[in-house]
């Protein structure tokens, strides 16, 4: 039998300053050139099962460690960081803190210079691993410059370019559009059939772990499952029992009652018409009626041939029109630097048009300024440690009350509401730096919904978080279009756009490239491929069908018994 890549013994670790273990008994072996998924709820101690196989654990986090992790023979506790680098490479969850240097060709070179390799041997690194993320144009681009999708990849391609034998990637697709997901998985993928790498990624998305060897489970520091994908992708109750979405596929399957859950579209399309199931037009017509019956409201936010460029002259928009009706939940989605970000800026008075305009209730917004601006439009940050700086959650929470030289009892009233509104009450004295990413994510709504804004403009609003998460965040975002605010978010969570929005824009290239409802959006795939997006699982598959159906609950009130035709159907 091989020696494997990673062999993990009655492993216990415990933070400095913490009475409760992170990790408990964790005992695993990991064959080399495997590919292993780790998934789990927030807090599971992912992140910190990531940070022992490079050894970050126990030299750079101190605390309290029991068992042994050795990689490719070498015991982390004899080993320092620097010489378990050689063979280890970690992508963190939070990639922005990686990068430093002041072009993306020098952040790719670190690494190999400081292995101290010769400069041929180094420029050959950079130039495939600008290959790899398609970045060969973008070599003396600042990382600043970049967004969060983009500096994302090359976090990826610095590690990369040290060429370790384990990859260890703590949510590598987070930040990215559908297919630039696809992509880094598919580079790993290649990387570990070639060169024999051995990866593990963390993730939080079924959807991306499809092609892993093996999933391992963990809650509470605990192994609850380990098992290979195809059999552990099936267990639909134990995902959600863990907050993780199960697969969609799958579990549309099981609600039906099948034997088998096929895990692919392809086996999906071949059981439904082995069982003999079919689509109904009158249902499906039902969902479609109910759709075009909402009412749509004034509006509220309209640019008119929009452009903006940067002090680069790389022109970011190009005449943007569009609308934002009173009410309604928009999403505004897209391939990663194609501008999304840009856009929303506009519309708080972040950003001022280069070239044509943009109006809030048809006043200018350059008219208006940003301080008015701000009390009509909320704008709350991709990443809430951009935004949040106070002491106690009801400082950060009261600043723009206090700004705006409200009295104290209104202030306190507000604060109250828009806590409740996030559920948060009773967190007030807390230092909101010491709270997980949701509950950070959820103090920066907070604080912007405390001035009452007719528009909230969220960032990412998924990003970091799992799915129970997730499904919290978006239904509290519900909760408050449902009490009037209308809403503008920007997300790669597709599942999120389709089950959520009202209204969608899709973002190409600085241009406007598709615009419509998430069924009139979704029934282009061809076209959303254009724009590196495709449509969840489960909406793919309804598409496979004829009908362009959002959620598995449309998809399972749509099914019904058919009549057995005998044959073979088209599957294509």
């Amino acid at each position: 039998m091989t020696e494997p890549a990673i062999s993990i013994k009655n492993l216990l670790y415990r933070y400095r300053g913490e009475k409760e273990y992170a990790l408990q008994e964790i005992s695993l072996q990991i064959e080399k050139g495997s590919y292993l998924a780790v998934m789990g709820p927030t807090e599971a101690g992912k992140s910190t099962l990531a940070s022992c196989f490079n050894g970050l654990i126990p030299h750079f986090h101190k605390g309290k460690l029991k068992g042994d992790v050795t990689v490719f023979n070498r015991n982390t506790r004899r080993y320092s960081v620097a010489r378990m680098a050689e063979q280890v490479g970690l992508v963190f969850q939070d990639f922005e803190s990686q990068l430093f240097s002041t072009n993306v060709e020098l952040e790719i070179a670190f690494g190999p210079e400081n292995f101290g390799l010769s400069r041929k041997e180094i420029t050959r690194r950079i130039k495939q691993n600008l290959a790899y993320i398609g970045f060969e144009s973008f070599r003396n681009r600042s990382p600043a410059t970049l967004s969060g999708g983009q500096k994302q990849k090359l976090a990826i391609a610095s590690v990369l370019a040290m060429n370790p034998k384990l990859m260890v990637m703590d949510e590598p697709t987070s930040d990215l559009d559908p297919f630039s997901s696809q992509e880094v998985i598919k580079i790993m993928d290649q990387l570990r059939q070639r060169d024999e790498l051995t990866l593990i990624v963390i993730e939080h998305d079924l959807e991306e772990v499809l092609h892993a060897d093996n999933i391992l489970l963990i809650k509470e520091g605990r192994i609850v499952d380990y098992a290979s994908a195809k059999e552990l992708l099936k267990k639909v109750d134990l995902f959600e029992q863990l907050g993780i979405r199960p697969h969609g596929v799958a579990k549309y399957f099981k609600a039906l009652g099948a034997h088998e859950l096929p895990l692919t579209i392809e086996a999906g399309i071949k059981s439904f018409w082995e069982n003999h199931w079919k689509l109904s037009e009158q249902k499906y017509n039902q969902i479609k009626n109910k759709e075009n019956d909402q009412q749509k409201g004034e509006v509220l936010i309209q640019t008119i041939n929009l452009e903006h460029c940067y002090s680069n002259n790389f022109k970011a928009l190009k005449e943007i029109n569009l609308e934002i009706r009173k009410g309604e939940i928009t999403a505004i989605i897209g391939q990663n630097g194609g501008g999304k970000t840009t856009l929303v800026k506009h519309m708080n008075g972040l950003l001022m048009p280069t070239k044509g305009k943009i109006e809030i209730n048809g006043r200018s917004t350059k008219e208006l300024g940003i301080f008015k601006i701000g009390q009509k439009v909320g704008y709350v940050f991709q990443n809430p440690d951009h935004q949040i700086f106070a002491e106690t959650v009801f400082d950060e929470v009261a600043f723009t009350l206090r700004l705006r030289k409200k009295n104290k009892k209104i202030i306190a009233n507000q604060v109250e509401e828009a806590l409740a509104a996030v559920g948060l009450s009773g967190i007030e004295g807390e230092d909101p730096h010491s709270l997980t990413k949701s509950g950070r994510q959820r103090v920066a709504v907070a604080s912007v919904l405390a001035a009452r804004p007719d528009v909230l403009i969220l960032d990412e609003p998924t990003t970091g978080l799992d799915y129970s998460e997730q499904y919290t965040m978006m239904n509290m975002i519900r909760e408050l279009n449902q009490k009037g605010s209308t809403i503008i978010f920007i997300t790669h969570h597709m599942w999120v756009v389709a089950e959520y929005a009202h209204s969608v824009y899709v973002v190409k290239d600085g241009g406007i490239f598709l615009q419509g409802t998430p069924r009139e959006i979704f029934a282009q795939e061809e076209k959303l491929k254009e724009a590196n997006l495709r449509p969840p699982l489960h909406v793919s598959f309804a598409n496979r069908l004829g009908k362009t159906l959002l959620t598995l609950d449309e998809l399972i009130f749509c099914t019904e018994k058919g009549p057995f035709l005998g044959g073979e159907r088209n599957l294509s």
